[in-house]
């Protein structure tokens, strides 16, 4: 049983270091996510931005065909008023052709202004890739960086999961059921040290004939609080 219980604690070890690697892993790859989402953010900003810049186009050619077709009608209705025999008729003409050309005055200041919001829009959008282009090389540094990390990470996990199957091989089964189901209940600790009478897993005291039992190592002891297994190490002993 003293074997069974120094390779319990050295599992507890060896799964405590995988946890501690899996979770610098996750944290890694939240970072290359979050890394990924600020290129997302700008590129998302740049596609409403030439949305945006196609709804203006559509605007202005609109804004030109109006004029095209005023600045038409202004031609027309002067060449009838060169023609015209009546004072009545001439006076709604040439109303006609002031209505038309207050009209195409409109529609000029109307495309002037998109021209301008345009112009406008064109910048931001050039400023915009151009922040695009450098965000992208510099998260593809990082991206570089972080995934060389997790690499060396999984190494690791790899050599420590060999070591911990090795040392859950000299286990009985009975054993390791039990444990495992205290790591699921416990956080990830079922075996924790007991030391001047208490439990370190939830440092209440231990009852005393409980305590000096440990020193025997012939059995697995719980806390009886906690329900983890207990380990009185060398020096505790001695």
């Amino acid at each position: 049983m003293r074997k069974n219980l120094k390779l319990l604690g050295e599992l507890q070890e060896i799964d405590l270091k995988v946890d501690g690697l899996r979770g610098e892993k996750e944290g890694l790859l939240a970072e290359v996510a979050n890394l990924e989402q600020q290129v997302a953010g700008v590129q998302s900003e740049i596609a409403a931005k030439n949305g945006e810049l196609a709804a203006l186009e559509e605007e202005r050619q609109r804004l030109e065909e109006s004029l095209a077709a005023e600045t038409d009608n202004i031609a027309r209705s002067e060449v009838r008023l060169k023609e015209i025999k009546t004072q009545k008729e001439y006076q709604a003409v040439s109303k006609e052709v002031s209505t038309a050309k207050k009209l195409k005055a409109e529609l000029e200041e109307q495309i002037l202004q998109k021209i301008s919001q345009i112009e406008e829009l064109k910048g931001d959008i050039a400023g915009g890739e151009e922040n695009l282009r450098a965000l992208e090389e510099n998260v593809a540094g990082q991206k570089g960086e972080v995934q060389n990390k997790i690499e060396q990470l999984e190494a690791a996990i790899v050599a420590d999961t060999t070591v911990r199957e090795a040392a859950a091989k000299g286990l009985p089964a009975s054993v390791m059921r039990r444990y495992g189901l205290l790591r699921e209940q416990r956080r990830g600790i079922a075996v924790v040290e007991a030391k001047d009478g208490y439990c370190l897993g939830c440092n209440m005291q231990l009852p005393p004939q409980l305590y000096n039992t440990l020193f025997r190592g012939d059995e697995l002891i719980a806390c009886p609080h906690c329900q983890r297994v207990l380990l009185l190490r060398q020096e505790e002993k001695e």
